[in-house]
């Protein structure tokens, strides 16, 4: 698998309804799949969940991050994982 940075813009009722149905999914403790710039993947149950803040002299940032191995991302997914 090739390494990959990327970061997409989403209108405030996309991403609102994205981080609905991401939320459903953590609080049904079930994986889901997100498609991100034209690649689908599915982020495991146990992924690691954290929020960082970041200053500079111009700018603030909030990143609500998901991490995982790659082997908990190799488990097949469920029936019933949510769609984000």
């Amino acid at each position: 698998m090739s390494e990959r940075d990327v970061e997409k813009d989403y209108s405030v009722a996309d991403f609102a309804a994205k981080l609905r149905r991401l939320a459903d999914a953590l609080e049904t403790g079930k994986p889901f799949r997100i498609q991100i710039a034209g690649e689908r993947f599915t982020v495991p149950r146990n992924a690691r969940i954290s929020v960082e803040h970041e200053r500079s002299e111009d700018e603030e940032e909030v990143e609500f991050q998901l991490k995982w191995s790659l082997a908990d991302a190799e488990e097949a997914p469920e029936a019933g994982t949510a769609e984000v």
